[in-house]
């Protein structure tokens, strides 16, 4: 841009051209996953008449029962849930949770402690109201290696020794500064689980994952998984909901949580749903592609700049997170608030770190998005607590990432020479 001074014009110039073979491999699997939507939308003949959504109870909405169908094909599950009634991802964890477990049963996390939202869910967080904790139901976690990849002699043993009802592998990194795991580290990960404890559900967090690989987890054994729609499925059109794919009886279990008994998935109005969340689903892979473009150009500039970065610009991809990783709440503060000029709503507020509802410590948010908390638009978040760590994620387009990521480098780094 011309309003960059020309050393930074330089390194911007070096940097598109270091990354473009990484790009190049977005793009082959954005044209897979399109691939894969198109015909899930031929199969299920999607018509005109099922973007029209229902009122009231929802009985005997089309549309909505073809998405469902639609979800199932493309994660190639027996069966799905998408609605609206889902108010965030963690609802949506929570609901498929709280469904499939029992006073009595246990809950267990093979990738480390979940992330915060999730530890007030369980109960291990916060005053415990709600939680499956207070319904009874046990809780247990193997820790990760100092690496960040999953210690399998002690979730061997814990598994033997407990087999839960439910093993949940959290696909993203949270606020953790651990590697998101990949589809091909999830295999090795279900195939354990199968083996030691073969009852279990195996339960995959997929928020922030979905199309960023050319496979799903639920393509290797996972039983169940879940994610929000204002995350990478809803394509940034979506405003509201989540989804739930898996074993026809889970997904059952989950539908009467989410409802009632004798219920379940038969009532629950779309309104004017059903469009965003159709058009949504089908520029997913598109719009997930290059918010992954814009995270590896982001990994790429910072790291030049001296920051440290997780993941590389030159590393395998699972999901939409960019760590940057500060190491003094000041800095942290500062890029934070440099994003959110860069944002096309509110680029006026200045973000300060406050509670925020599901978290113990601060939180800083960036995020000037045209759906409240919608991470699959460009945004910035962390927690003010050590390793003063910003996890950005999501972009609508990669222009915008890029000349966002770019203008407050040069606001940080530049203007002040």
């Amino acid at each position: 841009m011309n309003n960059w001074p020309k050393e930074l014009q330089e390194i911007v110039s070096d940097i598109d051209k270091k990354i473009e073979p990484q790009l190049a491999k977005i793009e082959q699997n954005i044209l897979f996953n399109q691939n894969k939507v198109l015909q899930a939308f031929k199969d299920k003949a999607v018509a005109e008449s099922d973007l029209i959504g229902s009122t009231g109870y929802g009985s005997d909405d089309s549309g909505r029962d073809k998405l469902d169908r639609i979800y199932a094909q493309i994660f190639h599950t027996e069966d799905a849930l998408v609605r609206s009634q889902f108010v965030s991802g963690t609802h949506t964890l929570a609901t498929a949770m709280a469904g499939n477990l029992l006073p009595g049963d246990e809950l267990t996390y093979l990738t480390g402690m979940p992330y915060d939202t999730l530890q007030q869910v369980i109960g291990i967080a916060g005053n415990g109201r709600g939680s499956l904790k207070a319904y009874g139901v046990k809780f247990s976690h193997v820790d990760l290696l100092p690496d960040g990849s999953v210690d399998f002699a002690s979730a061997r043993k814990l598994l033997a020794d407990h087999q839960p009802k439910m093993v949940v592998i959290q696909r993203s990194r949270g606020y953790n500064t651990r590697p998101s795991f990949t589809v091909s580290k999830i295999k090795p990960m279900i195939a354990m689980i199968r083996e030691v404890s073969p009852k279990s559900i195996i339960f995959v967090d997929n928020c922030y994952g979905e199309f960023s690989e050319k496979h799903e987890p639920t393509e290797y054994g996972a039983d169940l998984m879940a994610g929000s729609l204002i995350k990478n499925a809803g394509g940034g059109l979506a405003k509201i909901g989540g989804y739930v794919v898996g074993k026809h009886e889970l997904i059952e279990n989950t539908a009467v949580r989410l409802t009632a008994g004798g219920i379940g998935r038969e009532e629950g109005a779309s309104l004017n749903n059903n469009l965003d969340y159709f058009e949504g689903l089908f520029i997913s892979p598109s719009v997930t592609g290059n918010a992954i473009k814009g995270a590896i150009y982001a990994s790429a500039l910072l790291e030049k700049m001296g920051l440290e970065v997780s993941p590389k610009w030159n590393e395998d991809r699972t999901d939409l997170i960019q760590t940057v990783i500060f190491h003094n709440k000041d800095k942290m503060i500062r890029f934070a608030k440099a994003l959110q000029e860069n944002s096309p709503i509110n680029s006026f507020v200045d973000p300060i770190p406050s509670n925020d509802t599901g978290y113990e410590d601060q939180v800083i948010m960036a995020d000037g998005s045209f759906v409240e908390g919608a991470s699959i638009e460009f945004s910035g978040d962390g927690p003010i607590r050590p390793p003063y760590a910003l996890y950005m994620q999501g972009g609508l387009t990669y222009a915008h990432v890029k000349i966002a990521i770019t203008n407050a480098v040069n606001e940080l780094f530049f203007e002040n020479k």
